[in-house]
């Protein structure tokens, strides 16, 4: 009996094939680009939570490691990684060397796949959600947002949770700056705040004119 041939590759993320098939070209046009090798490139997503706030005795609560091990680990597709503190902080009363923070980095096939969630699936279901803000772009072009609690993820199951916790999120780009790396965001759906519409006193001020 002959075994069933196991497929090697996993079929190509969506996002992914969108950023090369459409948001690549409207990139290249709306910025009068040459040469693809000029397009900004999505690199890494950087995902922490931050965990100083947590501590006893300078260790972490031992359910609340497993809550957030649970949750990167779940949304993400691999085991985060934990960050000592390099310098004590007061404010948090945590020393040098304590936990204070989990981290995952995604890049390739997870990288995207976990886009796709967080626009598509996680975003909109956001309790009176009205667009992520567009302020937070650094110079280089990364972005970086937070969800405030980890429940937004469908495959995340609260009642099996004893701890909410929140999440830092950092898009990380190659060859780019605020503008294009906003441009490619929305062209992937990243759902920004519209600017606010032009008052009413201010088309008629306009229309006078």
């Amino acid at each position: 009996m002959s075994k069933k041939e196991i497929p090697t590759s996993l079929p190509e993320p969506r996002l992914r094939r969108a950023y090369l098939e459409e948001v690549s070209v409207r990139v290249l046009k709306e910025f009068g680009m040459k040469n693809i090798h000029q397009l900004p490139r999505i690199d890494k997503v950087v995902i922490n939570v931050g965990v100083g706030r947590h501590l006893e005795n300078q260790k972490l609560k031992p359910e609340y490691r497993e809550a957030v091990i649970g949750t990167l680990s779940t949304i993400s597709g691999q085991k985060p990684i934990m960050i000592l503190a390099k310098k004590a902080v007061s404010n948090f009363k945590v020393r040098e060397g304590a936990p204070s923070a989990f981290m995952v980095t995604l890049r390739r096939e997870r990288m995207w796949n976990f886009l796709d969630r967080l626009i598509n699936l996680a975003m909109p279901r956001i309790k009176d959600f009205r667009g992520v803000s567009d302020k937070t772009f650094d110079r280089q072009g990364n972005f970086a947002m937070g969800l405030s609690e980890q429940a937004v993820w469908p495959e995340i199951n609260m009642a099996n949770i004893n701890h909410s916790h929140g999440m830092n999120i950092n898009i990380v780009f190659t060859h780019s700056d605020p503008k294009k790396s906003r441009l490619v965001l929305a062209e992937l759906g990243m759902p920004f705040v519209k600017p606010e519409e032009t008052s009413s006193k201010s088309v008629a001020a306009a229309a006078a004119q």
